[in-house]
């Protein structure tokens, strides 16, 4: 246990000296200044995307670099993390050119209003982007993004249909989701204005979730211009200026070094902890270790795998937006099926305990984006993976309640011995090959044969055993 205890506080301070300047790639010896740091956006965007590319941008500003180079392929993310890339590019020193890339790639979603918001916007042949409609928030609602009312109708002769007027709209169900869509086309078009490109096609990519291929972009003047590859971006892109905060700069990177800027093991740790389902089962699985430790102390090795699991859990969970109500459900539904094993509640615990854990799991990520869901079969199986632990720890308990007592005191009725010394009704016997303070009704003598025939205050009562001859009683 103490090498263990050193190794892991080795391990954290090794972690520690490294977490400082992570992600940094090493200087070349002949490095010129200003060199490309090139940024992979692969994937949903969270919150490792966003810790990813603000030390990208942080690097790049130190290193005083001549350009950044985010390249794009994601279908969208979370609403909160996209704003904060977002407020990282509006501030950066250095230029930043978002390249939909390679070709196939795309920018839907969240990649949209990235793509708008660089200074450079730029994508590969055969890519797109596009359909930046924002989802609902928690579970969806009814319809999707308002539509304009269609005109009421009427007959030919003009006289109102029985029944009186047609509705002209929906109930006031969707006010949620209107003021959702007006607050994201009004984000998206003031990236447009700021960036000179074409702010009528981004709302409408808001209210009616349009897409455009590469070249469609560019005839919209959606985008700044199409490339093959980094290369190519890099001679297109030479000579052209760009506005940054209280300066213009003219860029000059056609034989500028590339430095990749490579997801190092910190990004790729959050990326993988800040996945929803593996966080839901982390939570599962600390649950289960500690409760395990507590009702068997002295494993160990179920705690302490339960508690860094459950660390990792509250840790995922603090980064991504949970529905609390959710969460409560799930450890609800957990106390339920534990509860099970315990108390005799004929199922019902048990029963209430899957249905609360399913929908909580349901409702535990309060956002639909595009990788930040529980699938469906993963709550079914937890849930079925839950209630079978739960049946075995029952039918455990059951088969014990049903096997005879075979330690402690009323394992001992019956059980036969020799009497050691006995006055005034009271003395000791050696029962089982131990000695134990025994009562009996009648006066006996030391080394009489005795039986236990019950317990009573933590001693055994006793009468003379019939079966074997006695060595003398009293009168």
């Amino acid at each position: 246990m103490r090498f263990a205890s050193s190794f892991l506080f080795g391990l954290a301070l090794l972690g520690c000296a490294r977490w400082g300047g992570a992600g940094e790639p090493v200087p070349a010896a002949n490095e010129p200044s200003g060199a490309v740091i090139v940024a992979k956006v692969d994937g949903a965007i969270g919150p490792a995307t966003a810790d990813y590319l603000h030390r990208a941008l942080a690097l790049a500003a130190r290193r005083q670099a001549r350009l950044v180079v985010l390249q794009v392929d994601t279908p969208g993310g979370l609403d909160t993390s996209m704003r904060s890339i977002i407020k990282d590019i509006l501030a950066s020193s250095v230029p930043v050119a978002s390249f939909v890339a390679p070709s196939g790639a795309r920018a839907a979603s969240a990649g949209t209003y990235i793509l708008y918001a660089s200074h450079v916007a730029a994508m590969a042949p055969a890519s797109n982007l596009g359909a930046a409609t924002p989802v609902a928030i928690g579970m969806p609602g009814p319809g999707g993004p308002p539509a304009a009312p269609a005109p009421p109708r009427k007959p030919a002769s003009g006289a109102e249909p029985a029944g009186g007027p047609v509705p002209t709209a929906e109930p006031a169900a969707d006010a949620l989701a209107a003021k959702r869509v007006g607050d994201a086309a009004a984000y998206i078009r003031s990236l447009a204005q700021l960036r000179g490109r074409n702010a009528e096609w981004a709302e409408k990519a808001v209210r009616e979730a349009v897409s455009l291929s590469a070249s469609e972009a560019l005839a919209l003047h959606v985008i700044d211009l199409v490339a093959r590859d980094v290369p190519d971006l890099l001679q297109q892109l030479d000579g052209r200026e760009v506005g940054l905060p209280g300066r213009t700069v003219r860029l000059a990177v056609r034989d500028a070094l590339v430095v990749p800027f490579d997801p190092d093991w910190r990004s790729r740790l959050l990326s993988v902890i800040a996945d929803p389902s593996l966080a839901l089962i982390l939570m599962m699985v600390g649950l289960y270790g500690l409760l395990f430790e507590f009702a068997n102390p002295g494993f160990v090795l179920p705690g302490v795998v339960g508690a860094i699991c459950l660390l990792l859990a509250l840790f995922a969970l603090q980064m991504l937006p949970v529905n609390y109500a959710g969460l409560g459900l799930i450890l609800l539904g957990l106390a339920f099926l534990v509860a099970e094993a315990y108390l005799p509640s004929f199922g019902a615990l048990g029963l209430g305990g899957m249905v609360a854990f399913a929908m909580g799991a349901v409702l535990l990520i309060d956002s639909e984006a595009a990788g930040f869901g529980i699938p469906l079969p993963l709550v079914a199986v937890l849930t079925g993976v839950s209630a079978m632990f739960v049946l075995v720890v029952a039918s455990m308990a059951a088969r014990a309640r049903r096997r005879p007592v075979v330690s402690g005191m009323p394992a001992l009725l019956g059980a036969r011995g020799e009497l050691l010394e006995f006055a005034q009704g009271e003395g000791w016997a050696m029962v089982q090959g131990e000695p134990w303070k025994v009562r009996a009704a009648a006066q006996l003598l030391p080394g009489t044969p005795v039986r236990v025939i019950g317990v009573l205050d933590g001693a055994l009562e006793i009468e003379a055993d019939a079966r074997a001859p006695a060595k003398g009683a009293g009168p």
